[in-house]
């Protein structure tokens, strides 16, 4: 009688490539939780004088001493707020500053209640990528600690805060994202925070945003040190536009954009600085502008009140003004 003995074939390359593939997939996905789990809290959210919480979402604690970021719109008009960290530990918290204009926010996290938590790196000149791997971690629905994962589709999006203005340097990406996410962090496979989790559109597939970390880390900053955040502002308004390339060259401009003034608003800085509609701006202080985006990230850097200078095109001429700018 003659035994059979089940033999198992070897996957085919394809097959195994595919199985490699998917364990580095995982592999950096729980990496990330790894690195970055702990430092995840849910944010209870009180504001009337009822017993139970009556809003909630996320945050990320980024220092040591318990200082979290989280969204501006989960705790505004909190009465009382209190997290809990993955081991199920709870602390009060308390709201240390709030930026409406961006949609964050900062708490500061009774960290002794709390026990040990870690903290995200907040990194404002980390590069990030359309298509790489991102992760996301949060309350959605009151399901702590909650990991999902996706891509980043694009970058540069704006949103309209509550206040009506542009949210600008928005990441746009495919972890999916529920009311509760809102404040957790969106983070790289090394743990790196490189944006917080603000939006999604409803009743879409894969359309998530964050803020990212370039502006979560201005105004984690602005927002330590002061409570508040002071904002340059000068009254005008712009759009990136193409530069002819032989009057760039002629006077020595190397971006082959700039922006182009739209619109000037009477009574303010720019106005008293003589900026017209039609203006060419490629320079703001000693930082090139070849876009409305670095023209606002250039002006984030000049306090109120610090007189700067604007290079400008007009009519084909370059010319230099003086203007200072004021507090928004």
């Amino acid at each position: 009688m003659t035994s059979l003995h089940a033999v198992s074939e070897p996957p085919l390359p394809e097959e195994a490539e595919e199985e490699e593939a998917l364990d580095a997939y995982s592999r950096a996905v729980t990496g990330v939780v790894d690195t970055l789990g702990a430092a995840v809290v849910s944010v209870d959210v009180r504001r009337g004088r009822r017993g139970t919480p009556d809003g909630a979402g996320s945050g990320v604690i980024v220092t040591p001493d318990g200082f979290a970021l989280t969204n501006s719109h989960v705790v505004s008009g909190s009465r009382e707020l209190r997290v809990r960290a993955s081991t199920g530990a709870s602390a009060s918290a308390a709201v240390v500053g709030d930026d409406p204009a961006t949609d964050l926010a900062v708490i500061k996290v009774d960290i002794a209640a709390l026990g040990a938590v870690g903290g995200g790196a907040v990194d404002g000149g980390r590069k990030v990528r359309p298509g790489q791997l991102v992760v996301a971690i949060g309350n959605p629905l009151g399901f702590a600690s909650t990991v999902s994962a996706g891509v980043v589709s694009a970058l540069g999006r704006s949103l309209r805060g509550r206040d009506n203005r542009l949210i600008d340097g928005v990441i746009q990406h495919t972890a999916p994202l529920n009311p509760g996410n809102s404040g957790g962090p969106l983070a790289d496979t090394r743990g790196r925070v490189i944006g917080i989790n603000t939006a999604i559109i409803a009743r879409s597939q894969g359309i998530g945003f964050a803020v990212g970390a370039e502006i979560a880390a201005w105004v984690l900053a602005q927002l330590l040190a002061r409570g508040r955040v002071r904002r340059s502002f000068l009254g005008v308004g712009g759009a990136t536009r193409p530069l002819d390339r032989r009057l760039a060259r002629a006077h020595g401009i190397e971006a082959p954009t700039a922006v182009e003034v739209m619109s000037v608003d009477s009574g303010t800085p720019a106005a008293r600085a003589g900026l017209r509609d039609g203006d060419v701006v490629y320079r703001l202080g000693d930082r090139a502008v070849p876009s409305i985006d670095a023209f606002v990230r250039a002006l984030r850097d000049v306090p109120p009140g610090q007189p700067t200078t604007l290079g400008i095109l007009r009519r084909g001429q370059a010319l230099t003004i003086a203007v200072t700018p004021v507090e928004r």
